[in-house]
């Protein structure tokens, strides 16, 4: 296959020796490299990280939460069928949901109680299938807690702890007891925050800690697919009328998905600065090649090669660049994702630190999803990037006087 003189030349200059210029170019292509494979990791993350929150949050919470506008709901059971009836709704389950003191010991801490009905629950949360102690069972008065929580309070199947409601401090005329319940089932569905913050009870225990004769505070709804659930949300709204709130999960939890979404641009903008200065490298040993190759351009020019061919010759090696940093760094990256949670407990054992620490993160191991639109969007990135690098040096040389270029060596 015959290549175009400019890409033959480009190729040529750039074969490897034991010159300045090839060393320098090896670097230049590192840095591309290295700019590709952070590019990759950051955004791989990030992705990972929206779509495993994302997955704990509709794990532990449903698609669509129902709350009366005056705080309680009564005539469940009616609102429950109205729901159910909803296109697109698979099941609907009521709770009572407030903060409570819980005391174990010495240690005391400050969980949000959720009652639910045993009955329902399973319909639209994992929590019943994310047991990893004991079992879930929140009749009378046990209780099922998270994991973190119970290795913070040193809970453990049928631990005993005192429940206190914040209307016993409210009330100057009377003193409300707490209220000692059985740790019965430990959860875990991996988010911290539902790990430490959350204990769930039978309905009647907490409408007893919340002086709530009947009635709950909402119910959770499970739609059939939770990006449709807005759609969904809005026929509920309609069908059950005015004096109800209807909230879907992405507007409960919209401060953190717009966050991430605004972190993984930033960051994005900001590292591929990497790759600009790995450009920058390859400008300069381009402009280093037009130099030493004065004579050679001069020549070319005498004999009649348009500027045209001149200029795509260091065109084509900034491409070329572009692309052997661009797979290598890919390999790289994809490579340092795949190893990611073993390379980061063999730095934390080896520097006696915890680099990532749950209590932080909310998570238990570093999430990653590598998208296709993130590869294309960083390979489109760089190697516009790597080709404008050869712009000037291709400007310089197609410029040149060939009689003084010759005349010069």
């Amino acid at each position: 296959m015959k290549l175009p003189v400019s890409l033959f030349l480009a190729l040529r200059y750039l074969r490897p020796r034991r010159t300045f210029i090839s060393a320098v170019t090896v670097i230049s292509v590192l840095g591309v490299t290295l700019g590709v494979a952070v590019l990759v990791v950051v955004l791989s993350v990030m992705s990972g990280f929206d779509d495993m929150w994302r997955e704990k949050i509709l794990g532990f919470n449903a698609h669509v939460m129902v709350t009366g506008s005056r705080g309680v709901i009564y005539d469940i059971d009616r609102l429950i069928a109205e729901v159910e009836r909803v296109e697109g709704v698979k099941a609907a389950a009521p709770f009572v949901q407030g903060l409570v003191f819980l005391q174990h010991n010495d240690s005391v801490y400050t969980p949000m109680l959720r009652g639910v009905d045993p009955c329902r629950e399973s319909r639209v949360s994992q929590i019943p299938r994310s047991i990893i102690a004991g079992h879930f069972d929140v009749t009378g008065t046990a209780l099922v807690v998270g994991a973190d929580l119970a290795r913070e309070l040193r809970l453990r199947v049928g631990s005993r702890v005192l429940v206190y409601s914040p209307a016993g401090f409210i009330s100057e005329e009377e003193i409300r007891l707490p209220e000692e319940m059985i740790v019965r089932g430990i959860f875990e569905v991996g988010m911290w925050d539902f790990d430490m913050g959350y204990v769930l009870s039978s309905l009647e225990a907490a409408r007893d800690l919340y002086g709530l004769e009947e009635g709950v505070h909402g119910l959770q709804v499970m739609t059939a697919d939770p990006f449709q659930a807005a759609e969904v949300a809005q026929n509920i709204a309609q069908t059950i009328g005015p004096g109800y709130r209807v909230m879907t999960w992405m507007q409960l939890n919209r401060q953190l998905f717009a966050a991430l979404r605004v972190e993984k641009n930033m960051m994005f903008f900001l590292l591929i600065f990497i790759t600009v200065v790995a450009a920058f490298g390859i400008t300069n040993t381009l402009i280093t090649l037009a130099v030493q190759k004065t004579r050679e351009i001069g020549l070319m020019k005498a004999l009649g090669f348009p500027s045209g061919t001149i200029m795509r010759i260091f065109l084509w090696q900034g491409w070329i660049s572009g692309v052997i940093g661009t797979g290598l760094g890919l390999a790289l990256g994809l490579m340092a994702l795949d190893y990611r949670n073993e390379i980061l407990r063999f730095l934390s054992a080896r520097l006696g630190l915890d680099l990532f620490p749950k209590e932080l993160y909310r998570l238990s191991e570093i999430p990653a999803r590598t998208s296709l639109e993130d590869l294309v969007t960083v390979i489109v990135a760089v190697l516009v990037i790597c080709t404008l690098a050869g712009v000037i040096p291709a400007y310089r040389a197609a410029r040149q006087d060939p009689a003084r270029a010759l005349r010069y060596e």
